[in-house]
């Protein structure tokens, strides 16, 4: 039986559900882990449900049956830096690599890859499946990620997802042509019951989210378009552009394979993170001796890979002018 104790000393976690404490701010175990898995939680030493909302000053501790697979073997492979300190590293991830190892993918994840080159800071425990993750991107999706190298790091720049302070800017290739030029799509999200491996969009069920587009360029039958997410639900942009019959070319779940460009894999790229970065300022008052405030908000961006710039090239063969 393992058991993980944790203080709540800012007021930034005041009201939050515990379950999206453990799971977005503490980043121990996805949400789904918490249902699935036999693990409980205490809060001031009594067993609390997980919609148990916390306040300044509770300890919340996680007990939790110890997994065979637990230990995180650090693995040797390729990977971008497009920013570090002694905080946090910004990574341009390729499509194709996880980001973190969990069932079916236990090897040459993203996590491992830090592990290996030592970026994961000593105080983010290897029993950790996603030490220092703060956001995840799809396998196939490419571009920007942040990670943190230290547990108050990884609070400081967590909290910012949780409470939509960050920007994001997507780049996707879609089927069809878009009209109007910008818009936003504003819907709920939930499992499909019929597969649970999809998401889709309901009117009755799930959780708000809320996409922005804009076309950057039309072309004959596709459009090439900047996506920002203003929440960021699981699919959250394959799911609201599949839903307004503009599927994003080469996904595998929400799409059909496409007679023009069969062999595509998924064109979506993270293309741009703004983020505050954080400030170490001395306490007295925490086990660590200071805490994180607001810093400096910083963009860091993800060039167009390969993969775009040929298709776009040959799209542009037939190109029926830009945007808007």
């Amino acid at each position: 039986m393992k058991r993980s104790e944790f203080s709540i000393d800012t007021p930034d976690y005041a009201g939050l559900r515990v379950d999206r404490y453990v799971a977005e701010v503490l980043g121990l175990f996805s949400r789904s882990q918490l249902k699935s898995r036999e693990i409980s939680i205490e809060v001031n030493g009594k067993e609390a449900k997980w919609s148990h909302h916390v306040s300044v000053g509770d300890r919340v501790t996680v007990v939790w049956e110890e997994e065979e697979r637990t230990a995180l073997t650090p693995e040797p492979m390729e990977i971008e830096i497009i920013y570090e300190n002694e905080d946090v590293v910004v990574v341009n991830k390729p499509q194709g690599m996880v980001v973190h190892p969990a069932a079916g993918n236990f090897s040459g994840t993203l996590v491992q890859g830090l592990a290996y080159r030592h970026l994961l800071g000593d105080r983010l425990s290897a029993e950790n499946p996603r030490p220092g993750i703060v956001h995840r991107l799809d396998k196939d999706t490419s571009g920007v990620l942040i990670t943190a190298k230290s547990p108050l790091a990884r609070q400081f720049l967590a909290n910012q997802f949780a409470k939509k302070h960050t920007r994001k800017v997507y780049l996707a290739v879609v089927k069809g042509m878009l009209l109007p030029r910008n818009g936003r799509i504003d819907t709920m999200i939930c499992r499909d019951s019929k597969n649970r491996k999809r998401f889709t969009t309901s009117e009755v069920e799930g959780k708000s989210a809320v996409t922005d587009y804009q076309v950057l360029r039309q072309f004959e039958g596709y459009a090439f378009v900047a996506l920002r997410p203003l929440t960021g639900r699981t699919h959250q942009l394959r799911v609201h552009m599949s839903s307004i019959k503009h599927p994003i070319l080469g996904d595998p779940i929400y799409s059909r394979r496409d007679s023009r460009f069969p062999d595509a894999s998924l064109m979506l790229h993270a293309h741009r993170l703004a983020i505050m970065l954080p400030q170490k300022v001395a306490d007295s008052q925490t086990a660590e001796g200071l805490h994180f405030e607001g810093g400096e908000t910083v963009e860091f961006r993800s060039p167009l890979p390969e993969r775009f710039k040929s298709l776009l090239r040959e799209l542009a063969k037939g190109a029926l002018g830009s945007n808007a």
